[in-house]
């Protein structure tokens, strides 16, 4: 019987590199993350996705590799990464990390040998071209930041292909021998307790591209990468990055044999416009819009990642309308399409509306992912380039850098914020942890919630009407169980009307009063809501 645990998983992403200096040497560590995984136990999650740790000249995060079978020497070793698995499983943790197989770095020794000799077996593992192609100023990713995607090399004499930045050189996914390198990279870390991945930017990864020619996507490495991974580890996952088109979603799917997940990009850009809006409309349409999964499929929820909070499938007066509420300064926004903020600043640190986009993010049907530092409401560094402010140190304490490291702040590889009213002075996992109140505690006990209702994880959202065109409805029912969630996207309390179904009415618990509403009359189909109030209910399968 397969273990679809990723049904009902919440997960929690981090860098090792910005999470806790383990040995003070400036720099977050896997000794470091070992000491601190008591942290992430007691939140609830039971994931944890690791943003990448490898070996890497660290221009783009670490998404430039140059050896996928080690730790980056900063980091640890792969003896402390073990150590590291071995703990986390004690804990009930399962580990999903990046494989960011796009393109490697200009530094990698497959390149450096494939620009140095055209008879190298490693030559074909890139895209090269021997003269300019035509179209080598189109598609790029970062717009303002990158202005081509194929680059000369004087050395290998030809000209290379790069989805992102020149020095991050595609790999030829059409090549048999990079495919095969790719399934022994990922059986390798399995064999050390790696329960998944994260592709990165998968679309690209599929793509077969040939100079001056139209690109074509062969999804059907998504199935050979997942059978292979099946055959070596039957319970572990793929998780894709894929911001496309809804058309397009059910290719990285296929049958169910495909990828197992999904990030739900449209649902997070229609959830900033319904938040800008305060208004449920957006939302329902972006939900809508997505396909039917597969039986064995999911969708990741999230609110904010490492990267930008990417708006860009959104029109041009709907990102103005989100612009105008979190990043009114163009400092704010990035690439024309997106925010480079932290969750907490966008809503001005206003604790209800914190609170409400946490509850409907996890109240959505699919597998919920917290950014580390957002279950404190940490702030971000607008001083930093491009994506970077949301990548500072995790506050642990008040104390200097704010806890992570005891080196001088100007050895720190990473700045730690410490003052403004997002900063470790005041926000801090020590403080938090004392106050019964602290969005800590609140988030520990939405996780819980949101645990003890397999259904959201399981089932298919319902959209409830109501008579508030500010209040999201819906229910999700699975092994006859069902949740009613209601959310209240106004800063106005209101009394709304919900259709509930007869077997509904009277048997509704409050999972957050954990009392029961009994019918009467028809009031028992209206309900309170606070200014951006939240109410889980949830009709036990065992009440008649």
């Amino acid at each position: 019987m397969l273990d679809l645990w990723y049904k009902n998983a919440i997960m929690y992403t981090l860098n090792v590199a910005t999470y806790m200096d383990g040995n003070d040497d400036g720099i977050g560590d896997f000794k470091g993350l070992t000491d601190r995984l008591d942290h992430i136990a007691k939140l609830g999650v039971n994931c944890v996705w690791l943003l990448p740790f490898y070996p890497s000249p660290r221009l783009d995060y670490g998404y430039d590799v140059t050896d996928y079978y080690n730790v980056a020497p900063e980091l640890g070793t792969l003896g402390d990464f073990v150590e590291f698995s071995h703990q986390a499983r004690l804990r009930g943790l399962r580990l999903v990390i990046d494989l960011p197989i796009n393109h490697t770095s200009d530094q990698h020794p497959w390149f450096i040998d494939a620009r140095a000799d055209p008879h190298s077996p490693f030559r074909d593992y890139y895209i090269w071209s021997r003269t300019k192609p035509l179209n080598a100023n189109d598609g790029v990713v970062f717009p303002g930041y990158q202005s081509r995607v194929w680059t000369y090399d004087s050395r290998a004499r030809a000209w290379y292909f790069h989805r992102f930045y020149p020095h991050q050189p595609d790999l030829d996914i059409m090549n048999e021998a990079v495919r095969n390198e790719i399934f022994k990279i990922v059986g390798f870390w399995v064999e050390l307790g790696v329960s998944g991945f994260r592709i990165d930017a998968a679309p690209f990864v599929v793509e077969e591209v040939r100079p001056d020619e139209p690109i074509r996507r062969r999804y059907e490495f998504f199935g050979e990468l997942r059978n292979f991974l099946s055959w070596r580890k039957g319970d572990a996952i793929l998780l894709a990055e894929a911001n496309v088109l809804p058309n397009e979603m059910p290719e990285y799917f296929g049958d169910g044999t495909r990828l197992h997940m999904l990030f739900a990009f449209l649902a997070n850009q229609y959830s900033f416009l319904t938040f800008a809006r305060q208004d449920a409309e957006p939302l329902i349409r972006g939900l809508k819009m997505l396909p039917r999964l597969p039986q064995l499929g999911q969708w990741a929820h999230f609110l904010r990642n490492h990267d930008e909070l990417d708006l860009g499938r959104l029109s041009e007066e709907e990102r103005a309308e989100c612009y105008a509420q979190f990043a009114s300064d163009p400092d704010m926004q990035l690439y024309g399409r997106g925010i480079r903020r932290r969750l907490a600043p966008m809503f001005n640190g206003e604790r209800r509306r914190i609170e409400l986009a946490f509850s409907l993010m996890f109240s959505l049907p699919g597998t919920p992912v917290i950014y580390y530092g957002d279950e404190l409401g940490m702030g971000d560094d607008l001083s930093l380039p491009e994506r970077w402010p949301v990548r500072t140190c995790m506050q642990w304490s008040d104390e200097p850098n704010a806890g992570f490291s005891t080196v001088e702040e100007e050895r720190l590889i990473h700045p730690a914020i410490m003052e403004g009213p997002h900063g470790a002075a005041n926000i801090n996992v020590v403080v938090q942890q004392r106050d019964p109140d602290s969005l800590l505690n609140w988030v520990r006990r939405l996780v819980d919630v949101r645990e003890s209702c397999s259904e959201v994880g399981w089932g298919e959202i319902e959209i409830i009407e109501t008579d508030h065109p500010s209040v999201f409805a819906h229910r999700t029912e699975a092994d006859g169980n069902t949740t009613v969630i209601l959310h209240n996207l106004c800063d106005q309390a209101c009394c709304v009307r919900v259709t509930l179904k007869e077997d509904e009415i009277g048997n509704l618990t409050d999972l957050f009063g954990n009392r029961v509403y009994d019918a009467n009359n028809d009031d028992a189909q209206v309900f309170a809501l606070d200014g951006y109030g939240y109410r889980w209910f949830r009709r036990d399968g065992l009440r008649r």
